[in-house]
């Protein structure tokens, strides 16, 4: 069995000022505050003795490691992403960063969603990728436009009864 993986696709390259200053603010965090924290510690570990039977040390450098490849992920990816700040020309439309309410067509339920970028799906709920399925078909769509989406779950139906932009979740 190899460990060849094939390479993912790009993912978009949009993020919301608040996604931005999230990514700098943990950039920050990691380099400042966590990295110093744990070489102070790897180094303690390290003035301990036989390093090959300690286990501070030898947990203390794999940690460096993980921020030391997160620091590298943030740096390169802050440097290619593009922060929308602006509202579309046409709020009339979802675009990135617009809040969508859609009306569940089989038991009209409501469901609220933001459009954002891959890197800020994690952060809040109701946060959803311009890049996933439901993301993508949303994009461009009118107000009372019906929307059909394959999901894992089947085939889901959706009428847009909303699209606000604004930096908060609304109500």
């Amino acid at each position: 069995m190899s460990r060849y993986r094939p390479p993912q696709p790009p993912s978009s390259r949009y993020i919301t000022p608040e996604g931005a200053d999230r990514l700098r603010e943990e950039l920050d965090a990691l380099w400042r505050v966590e990295r110093p924290q744990v070489t102070r510690a790897v180094a303690e570990a390290a003035a301990q003795g036989d390093r090959s039977e300690n286990a501070e040390y030898t947990y203390g450098k794999r940690r460096l490691r993980e921020i030391d490849r997160r620091v590298r992920h943030l740096r390169k990816r802050l440097e290619v992403l593009v922060v929308v700040s602006q509202p579309p020309a046409d709020p009339e439309r979802v675009y990135f960063g617009a809040w969508v309410t859609l009306e569940v067509e089989e038991d009209g339920r409501d469901t609220r969603y933001r459009i954002v970028g891959p890197d800020e799906i994690d952060r809040e709920p109701g946060y959803i990728s311009m890049d996933s399925p439901l993301g993508r078909a949303l994009l461009g769509r009118r107000l009372d436009e019906q929307v059909s989406v394959q999901l894992p779950g089947g085939l889901r139906r959706f009428v847009i009864v909303e699209i606000e932009y604004a930096t908060a979740p609304p109500r």
